[in-house]
């Protein structure tokens, strides 16, 4: 039985009651959960089950597994609560975000370069490219092109291409629909205002950093 993934249906989600259906000493798995497993470069949710913190969250196929704390006292079938790091998830779901669009805004302008690497925790985001010179030389129209998108607050389809497979995608309508599981804003202008930072990781290595620029919120 496979665990029903609310977080794709409502990601906003952050309180659930839900169904242990197995546990293997401390890893569980629930009948339905809104805790995001690490995969696709995204960092995996902080949360906890009934009080007991979640350790570790992992996709095995298509099911996902939870190690918690020991002595967690949970026996299959015991109804649960489930609290979800809100804080956490939202800062992960701008910072994904951001990283999808500039991903796709150098891949249309840049002649689709490799992609060697990406990462999003709740601090920054990053993506790697093989890349001949110093990647910030992009960055002023990288800049005017990902303000011009988040400003527009444009609205974002997220939804499934294959059911069974649960391969998913996401989508800008006149900008881009790209394959993707990871857990998607409602609108464009949630992600807010960004810095970006180039970083040389190696010859012909390149990386662009994306944080939150925070700056004005503090004031």
């Amino acid at each position: 039985m496979n665990t029903r993934k609310i977080f794709w249906e409502d990601p906003y989600l952050t309180e659930l009651d839900t169904e242990i259906i197995s546990i293997d000493e401390n890893t569980v798995e629930l009948e339905e959960t809104i805790i995001y497993a690490f995969s696709g470069g995204q960092a995996s949710d902080s949360a906890k089950v009934e009080g007991n913190e979640v350790i570790k969250a992992y996709k095995e196929d298509h099911q996902i597994k939870y190690i918690l704390a020991p002595n967690h006292g949970l026996r299959v079938g015991d109804p649960v609560h489930i609290n979800l790091d809100w804080d956490k998830r939202y800062k992960l779901m701008k910072l994904h975000f951001a990283a999808e669009i500039v991903l796709e805004w150098v891949y249309q302008n840049y002649n689709h370069p490799e992609k060697i690497g990406a990462n999003i925790s709740e601090d920054k985001a990053r993506v790697d490219f093989y890349w001949d010179g110093n990647i910030n030389i992009i960055f002023p129209a990288l800049e005017v092109a990902v303000k011009k998108i988040i400003e527009s607050d444009l609205p974002i389809i997220s939804a499934f291409e294959d059911v069974d497979n649960e391969i998913r995608y996401w989508q800008i309508d006149g900008f881009a629909k790209v394959p993707c599981g990871g857990t998607h804003l409602k609108r464009t202008g949630e992600i807010g205002k960004l810095r970006f930072k180039r970083n040389n990781i190696g010859a012909g290595k390149e990386r662009i950093e994306i944080l939150l620029d925070t700056s004005s919120e503090e004031m």
